[in-house]
């Protein structure tokens, strides 16, 4: 299967892991006002996209890309350990873990990995979601800037459709959103790119109170 076939597959809404039930944020920000139609949805994502992706998850996959391609395991324990101790609430812990449990159930049932491969994934206790899916690009061969834009396009897909089913908004409002949003994803990615060890970061702070609320808001269409 070519590169990009693999890409597209990837960034499949229709991949079953699980993302169509987060919405990592955005649900409770709709509950308190914050987000409530087309331009303050799309503000929101943008700085999401910029704020919290291209210098934290998308900076940890290219890191994670490379790594799975060197076969450096140290490398790879040591992000797994800092995303998942750099959640910043309950939820979007589990979100990581049970996306990346599901994403490496889906890989063992493909031959998109190795034996061995999975096998160091399973010894990292619990792999999350960046990394499980730095494995699957990485076997795509791809070049790591289209890895990456794929990576992005997907979350970026998946905000969208939680912001239509929770604001609501339109489909053509959506379409929208996701156009502002595939125009800003290349920079993002050149910044993740660049983005070293040193200047990752995951400080998102009224992401998190907003997340945390999200716990025991009282009515729920999403787990995030």
């Amino acid at each position: 299967m070519s590169a990009l076939l693999q890409l597209l597959w990837l960034a499949s809404p229709a991949l079953p892991i699980g993302g169509f039930s987060y919405s990592e944020g955005i649900e409770s920000a709709v509950a308190h006002g914050w987000v409530h139609d087309e331009a303050s949805t799309a503000h929101w994502l943008s700085q999401q996209l910029r704020l919290s992706q291209a210098r934290g998850d998308l900076s940890l996959a290219a890191q994670a890309l490379r790594a799975w391609r060197e076969d450096d395991l140290a490398t790879l324990r040591r992000l797994n350990d800092w995303l998942l101790q750099t959640r910043e609430s309950a939820e979007l812990r589990l979100q990581s873990e049970q996306m990346g449990r599901s994403l490496l159930d889906w890989l063992r049932n493909h031959d998109t990995a190795t034996p061995a491969q999975i096998a160091q994934c399973q010894a990292l206790g619990q792999p999350c979601y960046p990394l499980v899916m730095a494995l699957a690009l990485a076997a795509s061969e791809a070049a790591p800037e289209d890895a990456l834009l794929a990576y992005a396009f997907a979350w970026s897909e998946a905000m969208v459709g939680a912001a239509i089913k929770s604001v609501p908004l339109g489909q053509s409002v959506g379409q929208r959103i996701l156009a502002r949003l595939a125009a800003e994803i290349p920079a993002a990615v050149a910044e993740a790119i660049t983005t070293d060890g040193s200047r990752r970061q995951a400080f998102s702070p009224m992401l998190a109170i907003l997340s945390a609320r999200h716990e025991t808001q009282y009515s729920r269409l999403f787990r995030s």
